[in-house]
């Protein structure tokens, strides 16, 4: 499979041993996908379809039972994330697709519910961030996601994921609805963000490792901001195509892409 400017983390950052634990298909062990382009579409597709998923759960079910049905859903995901011995294409991405609806719920509790505005909560979900990156560097001396051949890395891996789905959600919804940009200009400015630290790895010398997880951070607000312009109602500043039939279709988008790349995969593996 052909990498993306972002897919060869440990040609450019990680501890020496890092660079030895990602061959050109995939190291025994390691549970996360190769950073194809396919990755990142992947990845883009279930921001905006756990947007609009939990908004339309938020309004067709009572709040709190979508809340924690959306995490009785996490965690038995991520159990079984943990006890796989190796990448389970669907497995892995049905639990980013539970981060993301989770992470949509737990962003708009601590504003709607609590009120807390998204320039705090922003600021706050940007510093549990960068502290679980701190810590996961201070004890494993790589953030390397092809490096995560450990139960406790792979800890590290998915509370990062978590922290990083819900520092996005904020961000997203303080640049379209705190400065009011509009879900449009929200998705066009994040789309120029997310090409920044793939050109400054590219052409600028900026590392793998950080170019990675900006442009993961980024990946969140980038497709949330326009699968809520496509979903919500004139009046918000959407096209009013529905919540509900938007998340069926970036699930059958979903589906579909997370196919091919099982099937990648299989042919690597066999490779």
């Amino acid at each position: 499979m052909t990498s993306s400017p972002l897919g060869r983390q440990h040609d450019v950052a990680g501890t020496d041993s890092a660079r030895h634990l990602a061959p050109p298909h995939r190291a025994r062990g390691i549970k996360v996908p190769e950073l194809t382009l396919l990755f990142w579409i992947i990845k883009i597709l279930t921001t905006g379809m756990g947007e609009t998923a939990s908004d339309w759960l938020a309004r067709t079910i009572d709040p709190v039972i979508a809340v924690l049905g959306a995490l009785l859903a996490l965690s038995g995901l991520l159990a079984a994330q943990l006890r796989a011995t190796r990448y389970r294409p669907w497995l892995y991405w049905a639990t980013v697709a539970m981060v993301s609806v989770f992470g949509t719920m737990a962003a708009d509790v601590l504003h709607v519910v609590i009120g807390i505005p998204y320039v705090a909560s922003t600021i706050g979900f940007a510093v549990a961030v960068a502290a679980v990156l701190l810590l996961w560097h201070r004890a494993e001396g790589t953030l390397d996601i092809h490096s995560i051949v450990s139960t406790r890395r792979e800890c590290f891996y998915w509370t990062t994921v978590c922290a990083t789905f819900a520092l996005g959600t904020a961000a997203g919804d303080l640049t379209a609805t705190g400065f009011g940009l509009g879900y449009l200009a929200s998705g066009v400015l994040f789309a120029v963000a997310f090409a920044v630290p793939v050109v400054a790895h590219r052409w600028r010398g900026l590392g793998a490792v950080p170019a990675f997880w900006v442009a993961y951070v980024l990946t969140r607000p980038l497709g949330a901001s326009f699968a809520d312009w496509i979903a919500v109602p004139p009046a918000r500043g959407g096209l009013d195509l529905g919540t509900g039939a938007i998340s069926l279709v970036l699930l059958v988008a979903i589906a579909t892409a997370v196919a091919v790349h099982a099937r990648q995969d299989r042919l690597a593996r066999r490779g």
